[in-house]
């Protein structure tokens, strides 16, 4: 098969693609903090949020990505802001320090914890260290997150916020060589539950799963596996990441912000606990 017009150029948000809603703790008096918000999809939902009037502090440590993030938001001209705040999720002081500088920026409401990565390997061979490094990133670090917000969100008038946990369908189902992923990932949903749990009802806590998005790292695991299988791009995508499923193209990530920014709404009040399931049919159907 031909690659000829293929291309893996990560998509460009632009204002027409985000989901405009009306909500009234949509203002720049309340805070949305977005991990992972360097590139991606903590990038594309911190130009959501901002531009749903949030003041978004944006945490990554990837400092030159945040700079590019703030210029990419400016150009949207929103009406809310963007605080970015270079962070080593890892480092328990880092993650403090970001969540009182979005405590003092207002009423913090929202958080979004999307920072993610991938190592691919068996359970035999899968070095403990990268197992240690995804574990502290994608699940600890959502859980000291969620502990140090927590008070913040039910310090506001009316304890009104949410929490949300970038999942996966690897948080409903496993694949072979990515065992601590899928680890994290159906933990999120432990975490997840357990948040609403304690919530009272106006903390709310939910998780987004979603199949293959076209972003940075994709790009980078797509072109990987084509070296490795001796196969084209093209086909990495058809007929390896889409192949199971009945959608036939990548989710972009402004699609997958436009869910969190629905989920943080008031047309989410009823989300608690539970999973936005965005997976193009991988989990759900069959051949």
């Amino acid at each position: 098969m031909s690659d000829a017009g293929f291309t893996l150029d990560e998509p460009t948000v632009a204002p027409g693609d985000v989901l405009q809603l009306d909500d009234p703790h949509f203002t720049t008096d309340s805070v949305a903090i977005v991990t992972g918000a360097a590139s991606g999809i903590g990038e594309a939902t911190a130009i959501a949020l901002a531009s749903n009037g949030l003041t978004v502090v944006g945490a990554d440590v990837d400092g030159d990505g945040l700079e590019t993030t703030a210029d990419e938001i400016g150009e949207f001209e929103p009406p809310g802001a963007f605080v970015p705040v270079r962070t080593d999720l890892t480092d328990d002081g880092d993650a403090e320090s970001m969540v009182e500088a979005a405590s003092a920026r207002g009423d913090l409401r929202y958080v979004a914890n999307v920072a993610g990565m991938q190592h691919i390997a068996s359970i035999a061979d899968f070095p403990m260290d990268r197992y240690d490094l995804l574990m502290d990133l994608m699940l600890r670090a959502p859980f000291l997150v969620s502990k140090l917000a927590t008070p913040h969100i039910r310090d506001t008038d009316d304890g009104v916020g949410a929490i949300a946990n970038m999942s996966s369908v690897h948080g409903h189902y496993a694949t072979r060589d990515k065992a601590a992923y899928v680890t994290a990932k159906h933990g999120l949903h432990g975490l997840t539950k357990a948040i609403a749990a304690e919530g009272e009802g106006t903390l709310r806590s939910f998780t987004v799963s979603v199949g293959y998005v076209l972003t940075p790292l994709m790009i980078d695991q797509i072109e990987d596996i084509a070296e490795k299988r001796g196969i084209t791009e093209r086909e990495v995508v058809e007929d390896v990441m889409l192949g199971q499923a009945r959608a036939r193209e990548l989710l972009t990530p402004v699609e997958v912000a436009n869910l969190f920014t629905f989920g943080f709404s008031r047309h989410g009040k009823h989300l608690n606990g539970g999973d936005l399931l965005w997976d193009g049919g991988y989990t759900t159907s069959y051949e």
